[in-house]
């Protein structure tokens, strides 16, 4: 009998049950369970033990600590998955800090009602990733849903690489983590090769790990993609700040030609699911933009480095998707006057203390 009541503690995990249109037999899903959106008003089953507002550097150095200690970074409301009464839990033991692992509900499972089948998944390549939906398409009764939508993504990743075949494949680097840098590991640097581009930093097939950074200089990438474990478009763009400051950033081909991006690392990389494909086609547009490609749902954000012309601090400006400029309170007035006397655009601090001085010199005005 396949199973009716999936409890599902991975969000890739979560997308491939509702890609399979089982989204009705979701009890409850993990705390990082977004996509499809209806999924977030699941029961939540599992918490972290991350504190929130920590800058990468920060949260590099709690996991650290936390892993050395052999604690875990998550925590699973036992009581809660009793009362669903799962009779099929999906779970992973690829990654102890991109998700909580088989082994950490082990110890709950023997307490759950009508014993539970336990899926574990663990893939480390695209094939992988295919091999766990025909998994879960037999534990679910939809071998046939999971074998059409196995065969879509091939015949997708066949087409980028006809397309991509005969091409100059560039230098690419993606950066899973900013600050220290990490390569990127597992499923992504296939992706990149499907693409179109060569990452010889990262690591096919095995975990993500540390590169220094006179490693990435020395590399030169040409493409650069900015796509740290954990987080969406949105949350990864004021991480990214510190990054001119880093010696030798401007001289990255990359950096000179304008090809540094930011991609939203859970929805297309981070989450080994159905929508990788459409991060293997993200990335083959970035790497070859001349080429005529279908258009996806805003996914991606090029960066310009930028000198600002009061301070000389080097900063990213965005040149699609809103400026962050656009956040700091300036009248029009303002603004032109700014544009007048400045050819280009200020830095965060420099025009974040312009408008701090003209509320200040309002509020001091004589009525």
């Amino acid at each position: 009998m396949s199973a009716q009541r999936i409890a599902s503690l991975l969000p890739a995990a979560t997308e491939m049950v509702c890609a399979l249109g089982l989204a009705d037999r979701l009890v409850g899903v993990s705390h990082e369970c977004s996509y499809p959106d209806f999924v977030t008003a699941l029961p939540k089953l599992t918490r972290s033990a991350l504190p929130s507002g920590l800058s990468q550097a920060e949260i590099d150095a709690f996991v650290s600590a936390r892993l050395r200690a052999g604690e875990s970074l998550y925590t699973v409301d036992d009581a809660l998955l009793r009362r669903l009464e799962p009779d099929l839990i999906l779970a992973q033991d690829l990654c102890e800090v991109c998700g909580m692992s088989s082994k950490d509900i082990d110890g709950v499972c023997h307490t759950l009602p009508g014993n539970p089948r336990i899926l574990r998944f663990s893939p480390k390549s695209v094939g992988a990733i295919h091999e766990n939906l025909q998994l879960l398409g037999r534990a679910t009764g939809q071998s046939e849903a999971a074998e059409r939508i196995i065969a879509d993504a091939r015949r997708r990743m066949a087409e980028v690489g006809n397309r991509v075949g005969l091409l100059p494949r560039p230098r690419v680097f993606c950066m899973e983590w900013l600050d220290p840098p990490y390569c990127s590991g597992h499923w992504v640097p296939e992706m990149v090769e499907i693409a179109g581009g060569v990452d010889e930093l990262s690591r096919k097939g095995a975990d993500s790990v540390r590169v220094r950074w006179d490693e990435i200089l020395a590399w030169a990438p040409q493409v650069l993609f900015l796509m740290p474990c954990g987080f969406a478009l949105e949350d990864i763009i004021p991480q990214t700040m510190r990054l001119p400051s880093l010696p030798g950033w401007s001289d990255l081909p990359a950096v000179r030609d304008d090809r540094v991006f930011v991609v939203d690392a859970n929805a297309y990389f981070a989450r080994p699911g159905p929508r990788v494909i459409d991060g293997i086609e993200l990335i083959a547009r970035c790497i070859h933009p001349t080429l005529d490609w279908p258009a996806i749902e805003p996914a991606v954000v090029r960066l310009r480095t930028k000198a600002c012309e009061c301070c000389g601090t080097r900063f990213f400006c965005r040149t699609a998707a809103g400026c962050w400029c656009a956040s700091v309170t300036l009248s029009d007035t303002d603004r032109k006057r700014i544009a007048e006397i400045h050819a280009d655009c200020l830095c965060p601090n420099c025009l974040g203390s312009y408008s701090a001085r003209r509320l200040t010199d309002l509020a001091h005005r004589p009525s």
